[in-house]
């Protein structure tokens, strides 16, 4: 049985934390997780869980195409570097940016899910700030008439 999406995109935003604040390689820290984090997860299971595809797709599109998001989210968080920015909440904007552009999901959709990943893993004031900056680029992907927009 496949993990529900939001559950994979908690499962990303744990890996991608991983690879930006311990500086792990993407496939170290996939592995990483498998091992420990997703061992914890199945404590109640027989059988080992199966991979997850999807989280793996979010970590790794959202690590390969990283300094473009980068890009995009600094063009938007006024007053706040990325550098700056809590992890949890930079790592939900990478994610989420990574998953709107690349039209694997409507941005509405994507919006919804960050704001509930900030929700659960960061604060209300992350919830209005991620949400602004996501809203901007998807205006900006709209008038640019495509989720792609390069």
């Amino acid at each position: 049985m496949m993990p529900s999406r939001r559950r994979s995109r908690q499962r990303a935003l744990q890996v991608l934390f991983q690879v930006d604040v311990r500086k792990q390689p993407v496939e170290a820290a996939i592995r990483a997780y498998y091992d420990s984090l997703y061992s914890e997860e199945q404590e109640d299971q027989e059988a080992p869980l199966p991979p997850d595809p999807f989280m793996e797709e979010l970590v790794k599109g959202t690590c390969a195409r990283v300094e473009e998001i980068d890009r995009r989210i600094a063009k938007y968080s006024e007053n706040w570097r990325l550098e700056r920015m809590p992890a949890v909440d930079r790592n939900i904007l990478r994610m989420a940016v990574f998953e709107m552009t690349g039209g694997i999901n409507p941005p509405a959709v994507v919006i919804n899910e960050a704001l509930e990943l900030a929700r659960r893993f960061s604060g209300e004031e992350a919830v209005s700030f991620i949400n602004g900056v996501l809203d901007a680029i998807r205006r900006e992907a709209q008038e640019q008439g495509s989720t792609g927009g390069r």
